[in-house]
């Protein structure tokens, strides 16, 4: 309904007094009651005319405060809202003499208004919640001592104390100390995070653990927190084309109402003959029941709700219209890296030579790469480390670009590289170590090590960006809520894209791609296929996910690139969120339609009800108002988990 949309704002009432809306409206309604009860009293004890007159126009007002209020402020805008077939129902039956008919119209217009109110408050409650993430004062550590300060004026730069319990105000790097964070209210993950000196920690998440200081490195007003607030009250002013529809259809029907209604007034009488009262009165019901409130208020009780519950749950949507495009989608394009795969190298396999122990393969490759700055040689120290291998500095060392590293210790030289380092070299493989390397590359390991030390061939290892565990669960999910068909586009070699692919279970893959090709192939998907989902991290994959009919950034909490990109933002790196986003968006639109579907029916019935057996005023209220009461409680189902 009309007024749902307008803020709720402190308002003068008619006696002059200054009070909030959420106090006042509610106040009005229970004292429309009380003039209803005094006015029917009144007229059955006979009073004198003038004091029933005078009580009968009390109730109206405070009745019709808002309505007349939204009104007027539609006017100025030149446009009209339902709002005005009510006041005209309720003007009418006291026209005829059926004030306090009229007056049950408005209470129970008020009332619905009132419990609207209330219930879609718990959709605004559910974002505003993230206001109370970020406190009022900051704790700023100044030459040793702590001084509180207000959150605004802390700057760049400035060193945060933190104490186990304190919520982060601003985001920082950890500077000093390490602790376990809680990131649910931004990401929706449940598990804490363990962060240590140099690690992001971001406004809104919760210190556990330990005391520790983090060097502000965003004021408040462009911190994570700060821009997910603000992007979700943006999404929930941008309205999805089924209700931008329905706003501007709802100018041109209710003046249709209008115009049928006071033709109806004026032609009935003077071609059947029936007198003009009860056709008058008729007129005012189906003002009344002909009003699409339910109609109006039904799509943005749905959308409001799944946004709010998509934002508690790590999943930001940039206004309703995305909401509505994903439940269109029936193909998903996945960028692997970061996405489909951690998008970090990992040590896969450690696999020595007959005679050789693992400790000792693993102890050569580490110290042989102790002193390369390649990420492969820190993912095999990482590897190392979790083996408890601390490994020595060799003597000598030299990188091979493209091909490897050069080391040396105890008088013996070491060689750690691809198949090429040896061949460059004039060193032939042995047959069984052959087989093994070519085995692992048609398994779509992307590299593969091997370790020669002296004479001796001590084995190979493999180092590649892991798939994700949960990948393959993952989109089976997704193709239970619906996709048919999921794409993935790397800029990979296409025997590791390919072995992926059938890891996962993936239909099509795409690969050694440059950005352009990505989005070309996006677009030919579109064109193709229809309604497309692009999901990547929001930087290289920015091309592609604009393109996509609804781009969908995964893992952004607190990367600016992806928060500006997407149409989705999954905060947590999580697969399992973009199967929820899926089925919500789909479990939306079914309530949606359902609400149009039965405000629809509902307005049919009773407009033929009133046209052929007649409905009396007040039943005809009841009708219209509990059907918006009843789309409103549908749509609030969204809050639920899906």
């Amino acid at each position: 309904m009309s007024s749902l949309s307008q803020t709720r704002t402190e308002s003068r009432t008619p006696l002059g007094l200054q009070l909030d809306d959420s106090v006042l409206e509610p106040l009005f309604v229970a004292l429309t009651l009380a003039g209803i009860v005094a006015g029917a009293l009144l007229e059955r004890v006979a009073a004198p005319t003038g004091i029933v007159l005078a009580v009968h126009g009390a109730t109206y007002v405070f009745g019709g405060w808002y309505a007349l209020r939204a009104i007027v402020a539609a006017l100025r805008e030149r446009t009209i809202e339902v709002d005005l077939l009510m006041v005209l129902a309720a003007l009418g039956a006291a026209y005829v003499g059926a004030w306090t008919e009229g007056a049950i119209l408005l209470f129970l217009f008020s009332l619905s208004n009132v419990l609207q109110h209330y219930a879609m408050a718990r959709t605004e409650r559910a974002i505003s919640s993230l206001l109370e993430l970020r406190p009022d004062t900051v704790t700023v550590r100044r030459d040793n001592t702590l001084v509180e300060v207000p959150l605004e004026e802390v700057a760049v730069g400035a060193l945060i104390a933190l104490r186990p319990g304190d919520r982060v105000p601003l985001d920082g790097v950890i500077v000093r100390g390490r602790g376990n964070f809680d990131e649910s209210a931004l990401t929706g993950e449940s598990m804490p995070v363990q962060k240590a000196e140099g690690a992001q920690v971001l406004a809104g998440t919760l210190n556990q653990s330990a005391a520790l200081d983090v060097q502000v490195t965003k004021p408040a007003s462009e911190s994570t927190l700060a821009r997910i607030i603000t992007m979700v009250s943006e999404a929930q002013a941008r309205k999805a084309r089924t209700q931008s529809f329905l706003d501007r259809a709802e100018q041109y029907y209710a003046l249709g109402v209008i115009g049928a209604v006071a033709l109806f007034i004026l032609l009935v009488p003077l071609f059947s003959g029936s007198a003009f009262g009860d056709t008058f009165y008729r007129g005012m019901v189906l003002l009344t029941v002909a009003s699409p409130c339910a109609l109006v208020i039904s799509v943005p009780a749905a959308l409001l709700s799944a946004i709010a519950n998509a934002a508690r749950h790590g999943v930001l949507f940039k206004g309703g219209a995305h909401l509505e495009e994903l439940s269109r989608v029936k193909v998903i394009a996945f960028d692997k890296t970061g996405t489909l795969t951690y998008g970090h190298p990992e040590v896969t396999d450690v696999l020595p030579q007959p005679g050789v122990s693992e400790h000792e393969l693993l102890e050569t490759l580490a110290r042989a790469e102790l002193q390369s700055e390649h990420p492969i040689a820190r993912a095999i120290l990482s590897y190392a480390d979790a083996k408890r291998i601390a490994p020595v500095e060799p003597e000598t060392f030299s990188a091979i670009t493209g091909m490897g590293v050069r080391a040396s210790w105890d008088n013996c030289e070491t060689l750690v590289g691809s198949p090429r380092l040896f061949q460059d070299g004039g060193l032939s493989l042995p047959s069984a170590l052959q087989a093994e390397v070519d085995r692992l590359h048609g398994e779509g390991r992307a590299t593969v090590l091997i370790v020669r030390r002296g004479e001796r061939w001590l084995g190979v290892a493999t180092v590649m960006d892991r798939a994700r565990p949960d990948a393959a669960e993952r989109i089976r999910e997704l193709r239970a809520a619906g996709i048919e068909r999921i794409v993935m586009l790397t800029g990979d070699n296409q025997a590791v894209a390919e072995a992926l692919g059938r890891q996962l279970g993936i239909d099509e893959v795409h690969a050694e791609l440059l950005p352009e090709d990505k989005l070309r192939i996006v677009e030919q998907f579109g064109r193709t296929y229809g309604p497309t989902a692009m999901v990547g991290d929001g930087v290289n994959d920015a091309p592609a996910l604009a393109a996509a009919t609804i781009g969908i950034a995964m893992g952004a909490a607190g990367t600016d690139a992806a928060l500006e990109t997407a149409d989705v933002v999954l905060m947590a790196d999580d697969l399992s969120a973009i199967a929820y986003a899926v089925k919500l968006s789909r479990r939306t639109q079914r309530i949606v339609w359902q609400n149009i579907a039965f405000a629809m029916a509902v307005v049919v019935v009773l407009v033929i009800s009133t046209l052929t057996i007649g409905v009396p005023l007040p039943l005809g209220v009841v009708g219209h108002e509990g059907s918006t009461i009843l789309v409103v409680l549908n749509g609030l189902r969204l809050l639920r988990n899906a």
